[in-house]
Parts: structure tokens; C-alpha cells; sequence
């Protein structure tokens, strides 16, 4: 079975779709070494973002080791996580 989504630096709480994740899958990632399951909570596009924990509203959304911006309220482990739940940096005079 190929990876279906995965997750770069340690300090990252999404992980990336390699393919389309349908609500209700289990997803298998890797987190600072251990391996960890996900329940996948609402469909979620190739390339797009799924919340590895918890985060609540105002909290940072790190991707790749950076932060890429903000949740605009609370999201679940297992959400889709995008421009309708986080306020990117870019664009925005932060240089990211």
C-alpha cells in the first residue's frame, strides 16, 4: 500500500494528501518517528492538509517545519485543514 499522506518536519501538525482522503478512513502517518493513526473526519483533496491534533482557534498551522499561517477557529484531529479554517501569512506583510 502506498503512503496516503505525509507528514515533513516534527514540529508539522498537518500532514499532506499524496492522494484524496475520504471521510471516515483510518490514515497511517509517521509523527518524530512513531506511527500514528488518523481518523479522517471529512473528504480532503490531493495536496491539501489534515489536522494531526486538535488545534484551537488563533493557534499556528505548521507545515514543512513553518508556520503558514492561523486557525480562524477550532479544528479536529482528522479535519481538512484550508482556506476555509486558516488565515495564511502570505501576502499579508510576514514575509512568509
Amino acid at each position: 500500500m502506498s503512503q496516503a499522506a505525509i507528514v515533513v518536519d516534527e514540529k508539522d501538525n498537518v500532514a499532506t494528501a499524496l492522494r484524496a482522503l475520504e471521510a471516515g478512513e483510518s490514515l497511517p502517518v509517521h509523527v518524530s518517528g512513531k506511527a500514528v493513526e488518523i481518523a479522517v473526519l471529512s473528504s480532503i483533496p490531493f495536496g491539501h492538509k489534515v489536522a494531526l491534533a486538535g488545534m484551537n482557534k488563533g493557534e499556528a498551522v505548521v507545515k514543512y517545519g513553518e508556520v503558514i499561517g492561523h486557525t480562524t477557529g477550532e479544528i479536529l484531529a482528522g479535519e481538512h485543514v484550508h482556506v476555509h479554517n486558516v488565515e495564511g501569512l502570505k501576502g499579508r506583510g510576514h514575509g512568509a
